[in-house]
């Protein structure tokens, strides 16, 4: 009897510890579900910060590097005339069909981009993946008219390079984005994967 008693003492018990359970579950799924979306208009906000900032940049450096890997997977760096950046930030630029760095992207695709901001002590660096592009209607989208004397035979001896973010760096003063204080690391923007 007395182990039937203390049975029905612990059912009691739990019976009225349900009710404020049933009360109290809701309210902490609703202040994490309310700081999980806090979290992420925060982020949101910060990566719209380093996106408008790394625009301003891009369109103000006017050149930049771009840094590809030879087959002894050492960087290769070159100054690009690049086309500003599209909404999702890949960034086109023209070539001659015969250079270096059309076969180290074809042999390994994967290419930084490095854009400096002289004014005002920023960069942006942009990670991607590379491809050649002949299709000739996007060649002809991407011109620029000052290339005449780089590509005397347009159809054969100009192509694409077309690279597509996976991330980005940015550093800029005048939007007062900075690395963490303890070990410089700049903030970063992930993109998606686009395959």
């Amino acid at each position: 009897m007395k182990k039937y008693l203390n049975h029905e003492i612990r059912i009691n018990k739990m019976e009225k510890l349900r009710k404020p359970f049933y009360i109290i579950l809701p309210i902490l799924l609703l202040i994490t579900f309310n700081s999980f979306s806090q979290s992420i208009e925060q982020k949101d906000s910060l990566n719209n910060k380093l996106m408008n900032a790394a625009r301003e940049i891009m369109a103000s450096a006017g050149t930049c590097a771009l840094i590809t890997l030879d087959q002894q997977g050492r960087s290769r760096v070159r100054v690009m005339d690049p086309f500003l950046p599209e909404s999702d930030f890949t960034v086109w630029f023209g070539t001659n069909p015969k250079s270096r760095k059309v076969d180290q992207i074809k042999k390994d695709p994967r290419v930084t981009l490095y854009y400096f901001d002289k004014s005002a002590s920023g960069y942006v660096m942009i990670h991607g993946i590379a491809q050649i592009v002949n299709d000739p209607i996007e060649k002809e989208k991407r011109w620029k008219a000052e290339w005449e004397a780089f590509y005397p035979n347009k159809p054969d001896g100009y192509l694409l390079i077309k690279v597509s973010p996976e991330w980005m760096e940015v550093i800029s003063s005048a939007h007062s984005i900075v690395g963490d204080p303890l070990t410089w690391e700049p903030p970063v923007v992930l993109f998606e994967s686009k395959k």
